[in-house]
């Protein structure tokens, strides 16, 4: 079966120290896979290798492809970004308007009329769950909305890529239940729709949301050497 995404026996190491894995899976278009594991296992290294984006210092090594193309690591690759989209655990609202952030990404990527991206941002808006909320004041600062509508107005930012897939650190994590809830329904309804990789220290959340889970364990410490006595 095709993949969006392709990671065979990667790791990432810091010199010869390994932090993440290595790891091996493949996510299969329209499905919602859930990244777990315990702390310190490498969850969110492991979906900034996936957008080329590793700390400086940091080196990848096995195989990553996207939409069966190769990625090299450390190449910067800014197509590679508007393909594999991530909205980290913290949302992040630019200055503006909250169309103005819809429109943040597109604006970079498209060639069209502003009516055209504007009409791909309201479906963006509409399919991340927000439309409703927003659409008589799209002209207000985005810096005035709840902390679940931020990270809806994200999540709505990435989908108007139209990227092959979305990775989701922590979406939740940061938020009140009840804003919790909200972003929760918007990212089940892209079940089927989109691919998705969600990190979730949240097993209930996981088996509400993902058709499937990836295991990261921690990497296994090196063995020390034992000191010789006479």
């Amino acid at each position: 079966m095709d993949h969006v995404i392709t990671v065979r026996h990667l790791r990432v190491r810091d010199r010869d120290k390994t932090l993440v894995g290595p790891v091996s899976f493949g996510l299969e278009h329209g499905s919602t896979t859930g990244l777990c594991g315990p702390s310190g296992a490498g969850k969110s290294t492991l979906l900034r290798v996936l957008v080329d984006l590793l700390p400086a210092g940091l080196a990848r090594d096995g195989d990553l492809e996207v939409l069966g193309r190769s990625i090299a690591a450390g190449k910067g690759d800014a197509d590679l970004r508007a393909k594999v989209v991530l909205v980290p655990q913290t949302p992040v609202v630019f200055g503006g308007s909250v169309l103005d952030n819809a429109l943040f990404g597109i604006r970079h990527v498209m060639r069209a009329s502003r009516q055209v991206m504007e009409e791909r941002a309201e479906q963006a808006l509409n399919e991340a769950g927000l439309w409703k909320e927003v659409c008589d004041r799209l002209d207000a600062p985005a810096q005035t909305l709840s902390a679940g509508q931020r990270q809806r107005l994200c999540l709505a930012r990435a989908l108007a890529l139209e990227p092959a897939a979305l990775l989701l650190d922590e979406p939740t994590s940061a938020l009140d239940e009840r804003s919790r809830d909200t972003v929760d329904e918007s990212v089940a309804a892209l079940r089927g729709r989109r691919t998705v990789l969600l990190v979730s220290h949240d097993p209930a959340q996981v088996e509400r949301l993902c058709d499937r889970k990836v295991m990261l364990d921690p990497p296994v410490a090196a063995p020390q050497p034992v000191a010789m006595t006479t």
